[in-house]
């Protein structure tokens, strides 16, 4: 099993997160998003990270490749048993996928003068959502799950656009704390991801 990863991708961060999480033995090929290897224009014509092979198959969306790698992988579960808690979790996910990571797309691509209407909205709409994080352990949910895999890139990207979450109570920078200082995060940053962010002591 390979996983095509670019360094600096919140979506192969993701799947990264996922690998540890449930310690897969599997080769992340690093690559330069400019200049794709040619074995993995091969596989994937597109060069899109992240890109997942195993044998035959080829997938190369982040979600997809983060629920094939729970199935396949069955332990420990990162979704829920029962089909009405995944269908949940699936919503969750595609709410913070609508509603936060094209802010930080725009903060990526357009740089620190072009993105400050991008930066306000996602820091307030971050720090409106705080009771949620500071309702459980984990993101609506008592248990570690797929929804912190896909959560946990975007909130380690923020220092590094200059985003600050405080919020009174601190449920931002507790639920951080919670999910960088698991060893299987520490292991899926990249080298150039090490220096966004500093990891809890």
């Amino acid at each position: 099993m390979t996983l095509f990863s670019t360094p600096t991708c919140p979506m192969s961060h993701s799947a990264r997160f996922v690998l540890h999480e449930k310690a897969i033995v599997a080769e992340i090929e690093y690559y330069d998003p400019n200049d794709p290897p040619e074995e993995l224009l091969e596989l994937n014509p597109t060069g899109v990270s992240p890109t997942l092979v195993e044998r035959d198959l080829v997938l190369y969306d982040s979600r997809i490749i983060m629920e094939y790698l729970d199935e396949r992988f069955p332990h420990p579960p990162l979704h829920q048993m029962d089909p009405v808690s995944r269908a949940n979790a699936r919503m969750i996910i595609k709410r913070i996928d609508q509603d936060w990571y094209p802010l930080l797309d725009e903060i990526l691509v357009s740089g620190d003068k072009k993105s400050g209407r991008a930066k306000k909205q996602l820091r307030e709409s971050l720090i409106a959502a705080a009771p949620i994080f500071a309702d459980r352990p984990f993101f609506m949910s008592e248990e570690f799950s797929l929804i912190d895999c896909v959560l946990a890139p975007l909130l380690w990207r923020l220092p590094s656009v200059g985003i600050d979450v405080i919020t009174p109570n601190d449920a931002i920078t507790n639920y951080t704390k919670r999910i960088f200082g698991r060893s299987a995060f520490k292991s899926s940053l990249s080298e150039d991801e090490k220096e966004m962010a500093e990891l809890p002591k």
